[in-house]
Order: C-alpha cells, then structure tokens, then sequence
C-alpha cells in the first residue's frame, strides 16, 4: 500500500491529504470512452415488450413470449454493438457480449425458445421460414450509422450491466434498459456544445426549365434564390 508522509500545518495537511485521496480515486477509477460532453438523456420508463415504439412486432404475444422477445431482442442488440462499436476499445462490446452469452446462457436459450414457441403457435406451418426472417429483421433494426455514438455509448453500459447480472436476472435488465437501446438509435447528438452539420441545409437555385436560358439562370429566379439564402441564414 502507498503512504505519504505530509508536513505542515494541520489545515494544509488535511486538505492535502483529501487531495491526494481524491487523485488516487480518479487514477483507479477504469477508463471509459465519453463521446459527448453533455450526452443526450436516453432514459425511459421499464418497459414490457408491448410498446410499438420498441418495434418487436408481435401481435398477440403473451406476457411470456414478450419477456423473452425483449431477452433476445437485447441479445441481438448487444451483438450489433460487438460488431459496430469495436473502434472504441474501452467499451469492451466485444468482450462484454462474449462474457453475457456465457454467463446467461440458460436464460438466453429460454428465451430463444419462448419466440420460437410464438411463431410455432401462430404462423403453422412456416414458423420456421418466419421466425428466421424475423430474426434478420431484429439485427437490421439495431443497425445504425448517424446515432452510432449514441448507441454504442448505450450498449457499452448495457453489456457492462449484463454481465454483472445475477443468472436468471436478465429479462429484468432489458424491461430497464429497452427502451433507452431504442431511443439511442435516434441521431440525438452532442447537449452542450451545438453542431452546424446537424441543422446544416443547403441552398441551390431552381431547377425548373423556365428558370434556365443557355444555362443561364434568369433575373427573377436568381433574385429568389438569393432570398431564399439569406433566409436560411437566418441574416
């Protein structure tokens, strides 16, 4: 264990002392990537899988089939983020989801069941064939390019909360944190600091055949187009 020996008056003592403590908590504390210095507020109430905004699309599931929809739906989540969200180390997507599946396999293989047992019982025979679409569908919902931030920002914090489960737990956790891996999927972007691209709308003139004479643009739509920058410019 470090000690440091300090010298002094005793006011200065003390305040080095919760200095030096305070360094030391920074210095132990694991790093973590931070996209944003404000990040957007994703947090939504639990969830049951009954929502339309969750987007799990299957009428007339039962209280059980939707718990183990939201179970896989979260697995499929957490496995976009390990292939998505790599090009930031600290959040451990990779290492984090290999350790969930490991970890809570008994509970991800009843839930794999639970939605198998929903198209069993309502598709007939082509369960099978729509339940493996399904499952396509799932991963291209999770998919995302503008809000990658955002959601592999959410998913490095749900797959560190995964892990940390107890067995049997899971369903728990995405009934807690669904709704805040959807929303996440929205470009929310950076709360403190604006971002010209964001609201960035570019300005050209009118295309239109009567606006156009050995391609040259007309007084009076020239004249418009101009407006219509000044406009946006908000000057």
């Amino acid at each position: 264990m470090m000690t440091f020996r300090i010298s002094g008056p005793a006011r200065f003592r003390r305040a080095l002392s919760v200095a030096l403590l305070g360094g030391l908590a920074c210095i132990a504390a694991p790093a973590s990537a931070q996209f944003f210095w404000s990040p957007p507020n994703l947090s939504t109430p639990p969830v049951t899988g009954a929502e339309p905004e969750l987007g799990l699309n299957l009428p007339g599931a039962n209280p059980s089939e939707l718990r183990s929809a939201l179970v896989w739906h979260m697995r499929s989540a957490l496995n976009v983020a390990a292939l998505q969200c790599d090009f930031e180390p600290t959040l451990l997507t990779v290492s984090n989801y290999n350790a969930m599946l490991a970890h809570h396999k008994s509970e991800l293989g009843a839930a794999f069941d639970g939605v198998s047992a929903y198209f069993k019982r309502t598709r007939g025979k082509t369960w099978q064939k729509e339940l493996d679409q399904y499952g396509t569908r799932i991963y291209s919902g999770y998919s995302t390019v503008q809000a990658q931030r955002g959601f592999c920002q959410t998913m490095g914090s749900v797959g560190r909360d995964a892990i940390f489960a107890e067995r049997g737990t899971l369903y728990q956790l995405a009934q807690r944190r669904m709704g805040e891996v959807r929303k996440s999927l929205v470009l929310s972007g950076e709360q403190y600091f604006s971002n010209p691209a964001y609201s960035y709308r570019s300005a050209v003139p009118s295309m239109a055949k009567q606006c156009w004479k050995k391609n040259q643009l007309s007084a009076a739509c020239r004249e418009s187009w101009e407006k219509d920058v000044v406009a946006r410019s908000g000057s």
